[in-house]
């Protein structure tokens, strides 16, 4: 089944995919404080004309449940013409907890988020799908945990979905055995084009593991780190990687998420969408 969220339709002249704009691409400028989170939509539009952005909870990880705060973030977005799209969410517990009070815990501080997502305007949380054990039994834990969880998203509208992002969920084929196992229409992933590191010295293949992916995607994250003279990444070869996920019936947006450190983040975010630009007029 191909699950693709946030999806652009209508005639056939419009683009192959939309372009979006990953908040973590600010998290050095984030951290530092030289960026307000509240300023992150206006950001998005007036430096890089983007029109949907993603967001990273650990930016605004106690204002959850602030409704005025939530108030202000929505009122701003709308403000600029921008459309939320995700809320990423990081230390809320690990979802495939072998202890299960312990896993529970977690499901239920995500709620919080599921409800954040759906204030906003967002279609779905992004989550980690932490496990410890053998193959099987961290993938069993993960969709058990996953399962409850998307149960609740699903009676407030919100997908939850699963990016590659260390451990077992960079192994491609292990992350899509979970999806299967969770078998819920509102639980798919996030295909991140880089994280397919499992452990140190043990990467998984990056354009293996996102075709393996891509048919429960309902969004996608281009990863960039560095770029050689002619604008293309030196570690994705992003004309054969989106090539995988158009194929794979794929017409969402794909959010730029740069991790640099040789261009500053406003150039690593403006090389990023310069080559997302120029592989889809290609594709075009």
């Amino acid at each position: 089944m191909t699950l693709s969220g946030g999806a652009v339709t209508g005639c056939a002249s419009k683009p192959p995919f939309a372009i979006s704009l990953a908040e973590w691409s600010l998290h050095k400028a984030l951290f530092a404080g030289d960026v307000e989170h509240l300023d992150f939509a206006s950001i998005a539009r007036k430096e890089f004309g983007i029109d949907a952005v993603e967001y990273v909870n650990s930016f605004f990880k106690e204002k959850a449940e602030d409704e005025s705060y939530l108030k202000e973030m929505k009122s701003r977005v709308d403000g600029e013409g921008v459309e939320s799209l995700l809320i990423m969410c990081d230390g809320e517990g690990a979802l495939g907890d072998p202890d299960s009070a312990t896993r529970k815990t977690a499901v239920e501080n995500h709620h919080k988020w599921v409800r954040a997502a759906k204030f906003l305007g967002c279609h779905s949380i992004r989550v980690n799908a932490q496990s410890e054990g053998s193959y099987e039994e961290q993938m069993k834990l993960a969709a058990d945990g996953l399962r409850t969880l998307t149960e609740f998203g699903d009676e407030h509208g919100i997908n939850v979905i699963v990016e590659n992002h260390g451990g077992l969920s960079s192994n491609g084929e292990w992350l899509a055995g979970v999806m299967e196992k969770v078998d819920h229409p509102r639980c798919g992933t996030l295909p991140d084009f880089g994280n397919f590191r499992i452990r140190e010295g043990d990467w998984y293949d990056r354009y293996k593991g996102i075709a393996e992916l891509m048919p429960y995607a309902k969004a996608v994250s281009a990863k960039s780190n560095d770029f050689d003279s002619d604008g293309n990444e030196i570690h994705t070869d992003y004309f054969k990687m989106i090539k995988i996920v158009l194929d794979a019936g794929y017409s969402g947006y794909i959010g730029i998420e740069y991790e640099g450190q040789k261009l500053s983040e406003m150039e690593g975010i403006s090389a990023t969408k310069a080559l997302l630009e120029r592989v889809r007029d290609d594709a075009g």
